[in-house]
């Protein structure tokens, strides 16, 4: 911690500000994601295992190459294979081949994992309303939505 503080008292004016910011939406995640988790939203499943059946949910037919699922969720790429066959032997997901790829493997959403995923997202959208939606008002929401949009697309 102390390393971090001397970089950034030596930082110019503007990287102070953008680690700042940086730290103060990350340790908010943090928080939310603990007040999710305290709150039981993602039972039964883990949120690591939510988040990629929410991605699946999103995707068009429900399906996405393992590689793109990757790119989507925050886990290291050996994890997430065994994440995928922990949720397949629920018969949550299931790998298919990928048709025009004779060795690409496509992760498929199944109908038991969509209406878990659906009966769980329920409940956290309950949540995100109380905490997201009960600190800001709407005007705030649309910012946060164009403000972290707009991070999610910069590309230097």
């Amino acid at each position: 911690m102390e390393e971090r503080a001397q970089v950034a008292a030596h930082a110019p004016a503007g990287s102070r500000l953008a680690a700042e910011a940086w730290e103060s939406l990350f340790r908010t995640q943090v928080a939310l994601m603990r007040r999710f988790e305290n709150d039981g939203d993602f039972a039964p499943l883990r949120p690591r295992e939510y988040d990629v059946l929410f991605t699946l949910s999103r995707a068009e037919d429900r399906r996405l190459r393992l590689r793109d699922l990757n790119d989507q969720v925050f886990m290291s790429q050996p994890s997430l294979s065994r994440m995928v066959d922990r949720l397949e032997l629920r018969g949550l997901v299931a790998r298919e081949p990928a048709p025009d790829d004779a060795r690409g493997v496509l992760v498929a959403l199944t109908e038991d994992g969509l209406a878990l995923q659906k009966q769980v997202g329920r409940q956290h959208v309950r949540s995100i309303a109380r905490y997201v939606g009960g600190a800001l008002d709407e005007d705030e929401l649309r910012a946060l939505v164009a403000l972290t949009s707009k991070l999610r697309a910069y590309r230097p």
